[in-house]
C-alpha cells in the first residue's frame, strides 16, 4: 500500500529518537542513517493501517536491523585494521538523542559507546533502550522476543559490565574547557612533565584511523607513555603538515558531551580528540582519523559557530 503523507509524517516524527537508538545500538552515524532509512522502506511496504502503535512497530524493526549488523559488524572487526572505536558525535548534534538524565548523557559518551562494544548484541539492545530512553522491560521483552525477567536479567548484567569498565566523571561546560586549555598547554610545552601530572597513572591512549590514516595499532598505555605520545603528536613537523596537506585549526568542543578537540583544514574535520575525565585526572585520549568516521562531524562543523581556533596544529 502506498503511504499517506499522514503516514510519512508518522515516520518523520520518530526518525530523530530512531537514529538516537541506532546510533548507541551500532557506534556509527552512517550505519544509524542506513538502518532508519531501512526501516522507513519496511514502513512504506507494512499495511500500516493495522499497525496499532507505530513507534512500537518502528522501534521493534529499527532494533532487529541493527542487532543484524552487530553481529555482522563484529566479524567485520576482527579484520579492521588496528584499534576499532565509535564514530564521534559533535555538540549539538541531534543523533546524540536525549540528554536530560545522567544516565542519558552517560549512554552516548565516548567511553560507554566504547565499552558497549564489549557487550552481546542483546545486552546492548537491552542497555541502551532501557537506560538511555528509559523503556520498561515489558516493552523491551516485546521488541527482543523475550520474557520479561529476561530482560531485567540481560539489563543488569550489561550494567555491571559497563560500569566494571567505567572510570568517567560528568562535569560541566566550564570544567571542560579549563582541562581542554590545561592540556594544550602542557602538550604544547614541549616538555613531558607538566602532561603527565595532569593524567591518570593508568592513563590510556587510543587512535582509530581505519587503516587509511596512521594510527598505532596498540594503545600507548600509562602516563609516562601517553603523555610522550601527546607531546610528540603536537610537535610540529614538516612531515605532519606534509601528511595531512597543511597545517589544522584546533577547536576546543564537546563531542559525545565529554571534552573534546577537533582538528580542521580547509573546512573539513580530519581528527577528534575525546578526553575521558576520571577522578583523578584525564583518563583516556580517544582520536579518531579514519575519515570514514568523520564525514557526519564535518557535516555538523559547517553549520555550528565554533568560534576562534584555540592554535594551528603541526
Amino acid at each position: 500500500m502506498a503511504l499517506t503523507m499522514n503516514d510519512v509524517d508518522r515516520f518523520e516524527a520518530s526518525r530523530p529518537r530512531l537514529e538516537a537508538i541506532a546510533y548507541r545500538l551500532l557506534g556509527s552515524a552512517s550505519e544509524a542513517e542506513d538502518a532508519v532509512q531501512e526501516t522507513f522502506l519496511r514502513w512504506q511496504a507494512a499495511d500500516v493501517e493495522r499497525v496499532q502503535v507505530p513507534e512500537a512497530w518502528l522501534t521493534k524493526v529499527l532494533t532487529n536491523l541493527c542487532l543484524n549488523q552487530l553481529t555482522s559488524a563484529r566479524a567485520r572487526r576482527e579484520t579492521y585494521v588496528g584499534q576499532w572505536l565509535p564514530e564521534p558525535l559533535l555538540a549539538g548534534d541531534p543523533m546524540l538523542g536525549p540528554a536530560d538524565t545522567a544516565e542519558q548523557r552517560e549512554s552516548v559518551s565516548y567511553a560507554v559507546l566504547t565499552l558497549l562494544e564489549r557487550l552481546t548484541p542483546n545486552e546492548r539492545a537491552v542497555y541502551v533502550l532501557r537506560e538511555a530512553f528509559d523503556y520498561p522491560h515489558r516493552e523491551i521483552a516485546g521488541i527482543l522476543d523475550l520474557s520479561e525477567a529476561a530482560s531485567q536479567q540481560i539489563f543488569h548484567r550489561a550494567k555491571k559490565h559497563v560500569a566494571d569498565g567505567k572510570a568517567r566523571t560528568e562535569i560541566d561546560e566550564a570544567t571542560a574547557r579549563r582541562i581542554i586549555d590545561e592540556f594544550l598547554a602542557a602538550a604544547t610545552s614541549g616538555r613531558t612533565e607538566p602532561l603527565v601530572r595532569l593524567l591518570t597513572q593508568d592513563a590510556i591512549a587510543i587512535g582509530d584511523g581505519g587503516g587509511k590514516v596512521p594510527a598505532r595499532a596498540r594503545a600507548f598505555e600509562g602516563a609516562l607513555a601517553v603523555a610522550t605520545f601527546m607531546r610528540g603528536l603536537f610537535k610540529p613537523t614538516k612531515a605532519k603538515r606534509a601528511l595531512v596537506g597543511g597545517s589544522p585549526e584546533v577547536y576546543a568542543t564537546t563531542a559525545n558531551g565529554d571534552p573534546a578537540l577537533v582538528a580542521v583544514l580547509a573546512g573539513r574535520v580530519i581528527g577528534i580528540i575525546c578526553l575521558e575525565i576520571g577522578a583523578d585526572g584525564i583518563a583516556a585520549f580517544r582520536n579518531q582519523v579514519n575519515p570514514d568516521k568523520l564525514d557526519r562531524a564535518t557535516r555538523w562543523w559547517a553549520t555550528a559557530d565554533h568560534g576562534e581556533p584555540l592554535l594551528h596544529a603541526f
